[in-house]
């Protein structure tokens, strides 16, 4: 069929995914954009968008068509250069992509955590320990999940004490430049220079603890598993993905037990529940909310001619609600098999940090689970907008002792 005939079946949106309203709160949004088709144009910025579970898998999935290498954002690098160099691994396809997937795979591997995940699990009872030794009442994201990640994760990486303020800035607007040049990208551009700098040059050989991730990077390096340029870039996408993200799933988890006491009861009766809960939050109000891709060739989808070269946007969390793959989608519930979701991607390209989340969540709700009967919001909630992340800004909690 002719391009000219597939058109015919296109639909076309007016929806802006980027405007303030939207971000802060996107469901509408995503249902109108799992009504209006499998596949659909946004108008204003002349892109692609899927947010149905079937399409945004088969395109995660399908990386010979739909690449990474072009950007995972909204600017297209074959024809636009980027504001720091690439990811090796989130922004690289294959042949180029698979040996910095394979020597960053095996530093992040279940087996290869086990250690950490001992100390992890002590720090994480510490830190609730005394948060509440001092009070019952305090900020979720503020108190503790903006926290923990914080003082273990750099630690891990061999990242030092000194500037670690400036990680999650960082993060945040490399998620924000995913999106277009607006209000939450222009007011922290000016600041992005000094705090690009400050991030590579804690990514030398030199500046890295000799027992983290980052040593392990340069020992591979000096094998020949990967080049000596591909080391400070992959500790660089550590920093970028590995703090704000597990962040923003914490917060995400520990306020949806609040919001539902009854699965708090329920995963502190039974504590295997806990990685199911983690993935659950993860479906539920996805951190990572929408990527790109770039396609290499025409193809058709559903019916819908898209030109090689576009911007095809996946909304992974209205995929993670699409009620065409999930029963009761909108429900926090730890009978539910979450497994399947895009949360962290799909593919070749699916989150190489999922294990180390899953380790910090399973720690604090360890800590939490021993100490905390329950847990109720205890004011207003406050979102944080980001173009590309979708969580907590503050969440005040009051909790009753066990």
């Amino acid at each position: 069929m002719s391009s000219t005939g597939l058109a015919q079946n296109q639909s076309i949106s007016q929806a802006d995914p980027w405007d303030p309203a939207v971000l802060r709160d996107p469901l509408e949004f995503q249902h109108g954009l799992r009504e209006a088709g499998p596949v659909v144009q946004l108008d204003k910025y002349g892109i692609f968008a899927m947010g149905r579970y079937e399409q945004v898998h088969a395109a995660l999935t399908n990386w010979q068509a739909f690449e990474s290498g072009a950007g995972v954002g909204l600017s297209n690098w074959r024809t636009e250069k980027p504001w720091r160099p690439p990811s090796v691994v989130a922004e690289a396809d294959p042949p180029h992509h698979d040996s910095t997937r394979d020597a960053i795979m095996k530093i992040l591997a279940p087996r290869a955590l086990g250690k950490l995940a001992k100390d992890w699990v002590a720090d994480a009872d510490e830190l609730v320990e005394d948060l509440l030794g001092r009070t019952t009442d305090f900020d979720l994201m503020k108190d503790l999940a903006r926290v923990f990640p914080l003082r273990i994760f750099p630690d891990a990486i061999g990242l030092p004490q000194e500037g670690r303020e400036n990680l999650l800035p960082y993060s945040e607007h490399a998620f924000n430049s995913f999106g277009p040049p607006n209000d939450l990208v222009t007011q922290a551009a000016p600041r992005m220079p000094e705090i690009a700098a400050w991030v590579a040059a804690q990514c030398r050989r030199e500046v890295v603890t000799e027992d983290g991730f980052g040593a392990q990077l340069y020992a591979a390096a000096d094998r020949g598993d990967i080049t000596q340029d591909h080391a400070p870039l992959l500790i660089r996408s550590l920093i970028t993905a590995g703090v704000d993200t597990t962040v923003i799933g914490l917060g995400a988890l520990l306020t949806l037990f609040a919001q539902n006491p009854e699965q708090w009861a329920h995963m502190r009766q039974d504590p295997a529940l806990m990685r199911t809960a983690f993935d659950e939050a993860v479906r539920l109000d996805s951190p990572v909310q929408m990527i790109f891709r770039t396609t290499t060739q025409d193809i058709e989808v559903e019916g819908t001619f898209i030109p090689e070269g576009s911007k095809v946007l996946l909304v992974l969390a209205s995929a993670n609600r699409d009620p065409r793959r999930w029963d009761e989608p909108d429900s926090f519930d730890l009978k539910r098999d979450p497994s399947g979701h895009v949360g962290f991607g799909m593919g070749i390209h699916q989150c190489v940090g999922q294990h180390i989340a899953r380790l910090e969540a399973s720690a604090v709700l360890t800590a939490l689970a021993k100490r905390v009967e329950t847990i109720e919001i205890a004011g207003p909630v406050e979102r944080r907008l980001n173009n590309t992340l979708r969580g907590w800004e503050s969440v005040p909690v009051r909790v009753r002792l066990a």
